[in-house]
């Protein structure tokens, strides 16, 4: 969506394919860094999303063991945007939809399900797709995959991401919330268990970590056994509102995946976001990332496809130009699966040592935690000046 709205400005004739008839599904990723909302003020409509239902968070917290820790302080970023914004997705993608819409060459297609590629030769020319019961074609100058890391386009060109490896599925579910609880996001780390609670306003969204393939295990030993061990971690739950988990059904498992393509791109065809390297969620960065790669995408691709002349050398430049920041936070990510969190599932008392909160603490350390968790490697940028540029 967001590929689209900054094609569409720049006078691409641009249309998205969306399966479903509207944006209204638990999504996971409900984070907005500060890399994302700087885009959305370069791109001026900021005003508009801070209008949105959201909460705002300054500072990520973790109970290790019994020892508090602040892993992350957004308040020593400079400038702005000094805050993580939790906020519905299906929010978001309606703001972005709006914007995108306000320019004619720009089309949503939604209750059409993409279920191959349109192929001349080697070179994609468009998708085939179901909509009202019948299959459907779509010739396109460049056909872009955003559909995340169960790809059918990656399936049907036959690409194959390398997993990188994940220790651990996560188990989602929401908890009513209570004015007297506590009012920002933490983490509960106990030997074999991990527990994280985000702030959604009335309700608690947790993800319940649990060894990799571990979930019929879980299920097995029965709900009021799983709502014993929520309490044992979050005592303040133990009230009686995790009763408001009375099946299976509302708890829904993440089954994690890190893993990356080695080509990102084919003639006519390009993988972005998850469809072209699939992010642990620790840190939240995934949806943040994703939005960097089509910000670089549209920077690259907005001439080429203005001459109707998109040459498969103008997709590599986009890999080479969004490949290290994604495998660096990567690599970062894989660095704390192993570290920590595979060690704690694995049943080991984890506490961290009493020179960590000292170092955390450092104005220049806790600085360069925050740049990094805000804004990630290589933030993207864009200039209305471009924009006018482009269209002109």
């Amino acid at each position: 969506m967001m590929l689209a709205l900054l094609l569409a400005r720049a006078g691409v004739d641009v249309t998205v394919l969306e399966k479903h008839a509207d944006f209204l599904r638990d999504f996971r990723g409900d984070t907005i860094h500060p890399s994302t909302l700087e885009l959305v003020e370069e791109l001026g409509f900021l005003e508009e999303l801070e209008q949105l239902p959201q909460q705002v968070v300054t500072r990520l917290r973790a109970d290790v063991g019994g020892e508090w820790l602040t892993v992350a302080d957004l308040s020593a970023l400079h400038g702005r945007h000094r805050s993580i914004h939790m906020m519905p997705q299906w929010d978001f993608l309606e703001l972005l939809a709006r914007k995108a819409a306000e320019s004619p060459t720009f089309h949503l297609e939604t209750c059409a399900e993409v279920v191959d590629l349109w192929k001349d030769g080697r070179r994609t020319v468009g998708v085939v797709y179901r909509k009202d019961g019948e299959t459907r074609r779509l010739r396109a100058d460049l056909t872009v995959a955003c559909d995340g890391r169960g790809s059918i386009l990656r399936d049907r060109i036959g690409a194959r991401p390398v997993d990188l490896g994940a220790p651990m599925d996560v188990l989602w579910f929401r908890v009513p919330r209570l004015d007297s609880d506590p009012d920002e996001p933490f983490g509960i780390i106990r030997p074999g268990r991990m527990l994280v609670l985000i702030d959604r306003g009335s309700y608690w969204q947790a993800g319940y970590l649990i060894p990799k393939g571990d979930r019929e295990r879980v299920r097995d030993s029965g709900l009021e056994r799983f709502r014993a061990l929520l309490a044992e971690m979050a005592p303040f739950l133990g009230d009686g509102r995790l009763d408001a988990i009375e099946s299976w059904d509302q708890v829904r498992m993440l089954s994690v995946q890190v893993n990356q393509l080695m080509r990102w791109f084919y003639p006519g065809l390009l993988f972005l976001g998850d469809a072209a390297h699939a992010m642990s969620p620790i840190g939240g960065v995934g949806i943040n990332l994703a939005l960097q790669d089509a910000v670089a995408a549209a920077d690259v691709l907005i001439e080429p496809l203005r001459a109707h002349r998109v040459r498969t050398v103008d997709l590599a430049r986009v890999q080479a130009r969004r490949w290290y920041p994604a495998a660096l936070t990567q690599a970062v990510q894989l660095v704390i699966q192993r570290r920590v969190i595979r060690r704690v599932l694995g049943g080991v008392v984890v506490r961290p040592p009493f020179w960590l909160p000292r170092i955390l603490a450092l104005r220049p350390v806790k600085a360069a935690v925050a740049r990094t968790l805000g804004f990630g490697i290589r933030p993207e940028h864009w200039r209305r000046a471009r924009e006018a540029a482009a269209a002109s």
